[in-house]
């Protein structure tokens, strides 16, 4: 069995092994391959029986080069990089890691919250630079301090990752209410309504993104729904850039209708430099790291080995494309 790891570095930058791949025969691990389609990624892949991915492309083309693949190993909960729909069609199973990142990326998206709320980074540099030092107060502040207790939070995506959140945002004693198609007996412990994605707008002072991509979803932070929020709303997204429409944020950060945003996600990755979000006000950005954290990582390797395995053994699970 030949298993061949295209781009590990973001997963595995040396903190943690590929040991458990290796029990299953031989593996090669490349850092980096190429994140746009590309001749060496068929290359790389020649002779291997499962690649191993997190946003390498695995297109139509690559697969016909491919004949020895019968399976692509997902390091990421997303899998839009792969033609799964094609792969099926050739017998090769793509499975992914559906839950590793959950409470990270709560946590993650209310820490991009608190930031915008209270501008730690910006007043610890302050104090540094001996503003406190030489002030003729005993404190000081650059920006509105935001106090979220009985204010209302809006989560757009109320699975895993969305109830995690709300959790939080219950604890600091805020209003939660959700949008999600399905409903849950798990998401009404948690949410005081669900409600439809218009009232949801309506009624937020922050709305929280962690919705998957998909047709109904890419460009739903667009011009005409900031027009149905609140005047000084803020915007959390940790979950897909192109679910906003980057320059309508932009410019609605600009004039002031969106007080906020919180970005650990842009449209395209990395960040280009002519992006409107760069130079919006109060815009805070980073650069997709909400999932990085090692625990969280950990399980990744160990789903995906876990993963293959599963698959070795003819009984493959978290297979998106059955």
């Amino acid at each position: 069995m030949r298993i061949v790891v295209l781009d590990g570095f973001t997963e595995n930058p040396g903190d943690l092994s590929w040991g458990p791949f290796e029990k299953f025969g031989e593996v090669v691990v490349y850092d980096r391959t190429s994140y746009v389609e590309s001749p060496l990624i068929a290359e790389r892949l020649k002779g291997a029986d499962i690649a191993v991915i997190n946003k390498t492309p695995i297109s139509k083309e690559t697969i016909d080069k491919c004949p020895d693949l019968k399976a692509v190993a997902v390091l990421a909960t997303g899998y839009n990089v792969v033609d799964y729909t094609y792969a099926r069609e050739k017998g090769i199973a793509v499975m992914n890691v559906p839950t590793y990142g959950t409470q990270i990326v709560g946590q993650y998206a209310v820490g991009l919250l608190l930031e915008i709320c209270a501008h730690y980074g910006a007043h610890d540099q302050a104090v540094r630079e001996g503003r406190w030092e030489n002030n003729v107060d005993w404190c000081f502040w650059d920006y509105p301090m935001i106090e979220l207790y009985g204010k209302t939070a809006g989560i757009i995506g109320f699975g895993r990752i969305g109830q995690a959140t709300g959790k939080i945002l219950k604890a600091i004693g805020m209003r939660v209410i959700v949008n999600d198609k399905a409903q849950s007996d798990s998401g009404r412990v948690i949410a005081d309504a669900y409600v439809d994605r218009d009232e949801l707008f309506a009624q937020s002072d922050v709305i929280f993104l962690h919705c998957p991509l998909f047709p109904d979803t890419e460009g739903m932070i667009n011009r005409e729904s900031i027009a149905r929020m609140k005047d000084g709303v803020i915007l959390i997204n940790n979950s897909r850039g192109q679910l906003v429409v980057e320059q309508d944020l932009a410019d609605a950060l600009n004039s002031g209708k969106v007080y906020a945003a919180g970005l650990d996600v842009v449209s395209t990755e990395p960040i280009k430099g002519d992006n409107p979000l760069l130079k919006a006000k109060n815009c805070f950005i980073t650069p997709h790291i909400s999932w990085a954290a090692q625990a969280a990582r950990q399980r990744i390797m160990d789903i995906t080995a876990d993963n293959i395995r599963a698959f070795i053994e003819g009984n493959p699970v978290n297979v998106v494309n059955k």
